[in-house]
């Protein structure tokens, strides 16, 4: 399965910061139950690589993923604990290059025309558009599609259910990215109930506008 496609089954890829390592298991489940099976759990606390493991180890359905990857090694470590995609918030070089030889597939991060064009000479085709408000919204990916119209977007930053939509109604965003599924609030309460029904909110409104 092409990166795309396995990203491009759900409309909304949660963003998790787990800092708990107990939580792990639980907004997994939470987020599955409520028809977002594909998570990207990002390497910006300790505990992220033990709870990829987790998720990947006990959560039926889940799709599981690594966010902020700035480095060749956190591919080989986020592939043995049981990761099937990485997404980084930029692309260098040798992040390219590991990724090309490596593992995983790389869903890289960019923000501006030349980089767009840099990740595509290199071979990347699916991006995502980070930070995506501060980038310029629908509106820059709008003005963008005529002359890179092989490439498509999974746009993250700033994204909520106020302006989904907006994303998910241009023809090149084959998902978006957004951590209002799991507040972090509802995660610290243990509030999975919460979290289900948010992620069921976000593929129905997402139904909406397919």
């Amino acid at each position: 399965m092409t990166l795309r496609a396995m990203l491009g089954n759900v409309p909304v890829i949660p963003v998790l910061a787990i800092r708990e390592p107990a939580h792990a298991v639980p907004l997994a489940r939470a987020l599955v139950a409520g028809g977002l099976p594909v998570l990207e759990v990002t390497l910006r606390t300790p505990a992220a690589l033990g709870a990829i493991r987790a998720i990947a180890d006990t959560v039926e359905g889940a799709v599981l993923g690594v966010g902020t990857v700035l480095k060749p090694g956190d591919l080989e470590a986020a592939a043995k604990a049981g990761a099937r995609f990485a997404v980084s918030p930029g692309l260098t070089g040798d992040l390219a290059q590991a990724a090309q030889d490596g593992p995983i597939p790389l869903l890289p991060g960019t923000a501006t025309v030349s980089e767009m064009m840099r990740a595509r000479e290199l071979g990347f085709t699916a991006l995502k558009f980070f930070p995506a408000a501060q980038a310029g919204g629908p509106g820059a990916l709008k003005a963008i599609a005529p002359v890179l119209p092989d490439l498509r977007f999974c746009p993250t930053g700033g994204v909520s259910a106020a302006n989904m939509a907006d994303y998910l109604a241009l023809p090149t965003v084959f998902c978006v990215g957004g951590s209002w599924v799991a507040p972090e609030a509802a995660v610290a309460a243990g509030d999975w109930a919460t979290i289900t029904r948010l992620a069921a909110d976000a593929v129905a409104a997402a139904g909406k506008t397919a």
